[in-house]
């Protein structure tokens, strides 16, 4: 390869062969990134397709669940402009350190390898203002320098939506296992979320399953069930695009209570509803994996 570009850029002018250059940084960083890689066992990405339905809270109690059960787990935040996974885990203002190997991942909770464009911010009120070339060209060479080292498990939380960020993702890690989507209960979700099913479908990636969050609240006195956001969209969204149903988390309000404590939700109630459903949710994506591989 390197011999045929030497041959190509005998001639021509200053600005094709800085675009030949770019072109080989490019391939070289997708190669060092699929070497990298290569390495973890299960890769799943989680989307969702709209914002405000609680991806990220869902991407960060998958990983701790599989770490919490003795597997190896990494999580990367791919959320460029909205990174809110180090805030979720208490990682916030933490660094990566860095040294001729690649960049090394910010240790958290059980042992959770987390990457985020969060620990490269001076601080958390700095914007990351980009076109969609310049996101594309970080999350390469990001992937090509993470030294995540031995895997079961990377979770890959995307930002809402079907652009950049998700499209990089799912080009540049070619050997995905599958996704997990993410909805809420409201009928207008189920709309924005379809979405992000047939995204996923039409680049032939495939899908875990579908996850409904904040399907109810059980009421803490009567234990009555309350459907605040409506009901069954979830379920409804896989049966119109047939797709497994991985199962419903319930509201909490504790939940922003740990997150300003700096602590995750399942490390402060491990035998909540909330935990019982993500480990049952999380034992379903381990048994389809293994079954689409089988």
């Amino acid at each position: 390869m390197s011999k045929l570009v030497e041959v190509m850029v005998t001639g021509v002018s200053p600005e094709v062969k800085a675009r030949i250059e770019a072109f080989k940084k490019i391939r070289q960083q997708e190669e060092e990134a699929r070497k990298r890689l290569s390495i973890v066992r299960h890769k799943i990405a989680v989307i969702s397709g709209k914002g405000g339905v609680g991806k990220s809270f869902v991407s960060t109690s998958i990983a701790l669940t599989l770490a919490k059960k003795g597997y190896k787990v990494g999580l990367l935040d791919s959320d460029l402009h909205g990174p809110s996974i180090p805030k979720l885990l208490g990682l916030q203002g933490q660094k990566m350190s860095a040294g001729p190997p690649g960049i090394f991942p910010v240790d958290g909770p059980l042992g959770l390898k987390v990457v985020s464009i969060d620990f490269m911010l001076p601080s958390e009120n700095v914007p990351v203002i980009w076109r969609g070339p310049l996101k594309t060209g970080a999350i390469r060479q990001l992937l090509s320098m993470v030294m995540w080292g031995p895997l079961d498990f990377l979770v890959i939380d995307l930002p809402p939506g079907t652009g950049d960020e998700p499209l990089s993702i799912v080009q540049l890690i070619k050997d995905l296992d599958g996704t997990v989507i993410v909805t809420s209960p409201s009928d207008l979700a189920r709309v924005v979320v379809k979405k992000a099913v047939a995204f996923a479908k039409q680049l032939k990636v495939p899908i875990i399953g579908i996850i409904e969050n904040m399907s109810y609240l059980k009421c803490p006195r009567c234990g009555e069930v309350i459907r605040v956001f409506g009901q069954g969209a979830g379920k409804k969204i896989c049966e119109e695009m047939d797709v497994e149903f991985l199962g419903e988390i319930p509201i909490d309000p504790r939940i922003s209570e740990c997150t300003t404590r700096g602590k995750h939700f399942l490390e402060c109630y491990p035998e909540s509803d909330v935990a019982r459903a993500v480990d049952t949710i999380a034992e379903k994506i381990v048994s389809k994996i293994k079954e689409m591989k089988e």
